[in-house]
């Protein structure tokens, strides 16, 4: 199931379509009505003209009128700035979650508006949705989850990993880049655990807006051998030490 390619030159040259400027060809959808409005991959917003509404089951779901791709890239960078100016003389911190939080909204709903707006815009969203943001990010993200993004493996799958990478979320992958965290070290902020999902959900986004990697082709993993931070609406800890920890007085 897993094509996995280890990245560099020999294996970009043996990649068919690594590049996200590639014009992708027509495709299947299997999807129909509220699933494909849930689906970031899928998803246009209103932008489905009305002929995609009768054949995928999404009349009377959407807002009558049809808003191009242009006119919704223009819509977003306006509440962009908005945002910016309503933001003015807050404290930095607040500023740059306000950001990130709005950039990330997007990122759930729409992935190709998304990603067109890092790529125009990458110099000035960089500092977003990575270093230093990143950082800030990752040590509130208890608070900021919305949606499970990569996969989660902690120590006690094991034995369980190669059913696990079955439940991802597509029939095919073919991978030309994965990225792995143990949370373990966070931009000198310690060890955050589950948090650190943080830090591959930003390289990668750099990744695709900034080196031209399609987004289909890119994952990142998380392990959970320390759960010092859990996803839930209360950040609480626990006293699991690191599985290497215990192995290695083990030994």
């Amino acid at each position: 199931m897993w094509n996995l390619a280890r990245f560099g030159a020999t294996a970009v040259a043996r990649s068919s379509q690594p590049f996200s400027t590639a014009i992708p060809g027509p495709f299947i959808v299997h999807k129909r009505g509220a699933d494909i409005l849930h689906d970031p991959w899928f998803n246009k917003d209103t932008g489905f003209p009305l002929t995609e509404r009768d054949r995928l089951g999404l009349r009377g779901l959407l807002p009558p009128r049809v808003i191009s791709f242009e006119q919704q890239y223009d819509r977003f960078m306006n509440s962009y700035r908005s945002l910016e100016k309503n933001t003015h003389g807050q404290p930095d911190k607040v500023v740059a979650l306000a950001k990130w939080r709005i950039l990330n909204r997007l990122h759930d709903r729409n992935e190709t508006l998304y990603c067109r707006v890092l790529i125009d815009n990458i110099k000035e969203f960089a500092p977003i949705i990575y270093t230093p943001t990143v950082g800030l990010v990752c040590q509130n993200y208890s608070g900021l989850f919305r949606r499970p993004r990569g996969m989660y493996f902690r120590a006690k799958d094991k034995g369980e990993m190669m059913s696990m990478i079955y439940n991802w979320p597509a029939p095919e992958v073919d991978m030309i880049m994965i990225v792995l965290t143990n949370g373990s070290r966070i931009l000198g902020l310690g060890d955050l655990g589950v948090q650190g999902i943080g830090i591959p959900m930003g390289k990668l986004d750099i990744y695709v807006a900034a080196a031209g990697i399609s987004p289909q082709r890119v994952s990142f993993t998380k392990g959970l051998d320390y759960l010092k931070f859990v996803l839930t609406s209360l950040r609480s800890s626990t006293s699991y030490a690191r599985c290497w920890n215990q192995q290695s007085k083990a030994t």
